[in-house]
């Protein structure tokens, strides 16, 4: 496991969790690319990575890292992973 939000909060990260922050860091990054690339990136392989990692979250993780990975709401899961939890717009989305 590892800490997350060092500067932040102190929050264990699963081996699953730090996976998906590693994919939706690489999602971020290809995604700021798309308007200078050529080629485009090709997203649909992150997009099934991430979610088939979401389908391995186990009992017990935080109801709200879930319901992000759920609605695809994947710059809060990012935020969240990076433990910038201030930094979330609530809203957005219906609960």
């Amino acid at each position: 496991m590892e800490t997350r939000g060092a500067n932040r909060y102190s929050i264990r990260m699963t081996a699953i969790e730090r996976n998906i922050l590693d994919s939706l860091n690489e999602l971020d990054a290809a995604v700021k690319t798309m308007a200078t690339a050529n080629p485009k990136p090709n997203l649909l392989p992150l997009f099934a990575r991430i979610e088939s990692l979401a389908n391995e979250l186990p009992r017990g993780t935080a109801p709200d890292l879930l319901h992000y990975m759920q609605r695809k709401s994947y710059e809060k899961a990012r935020l969240w992973l990076q433990g910038h939890f201030d930094e979330i717009e609530k809203g957005g989305c219906s609960r």
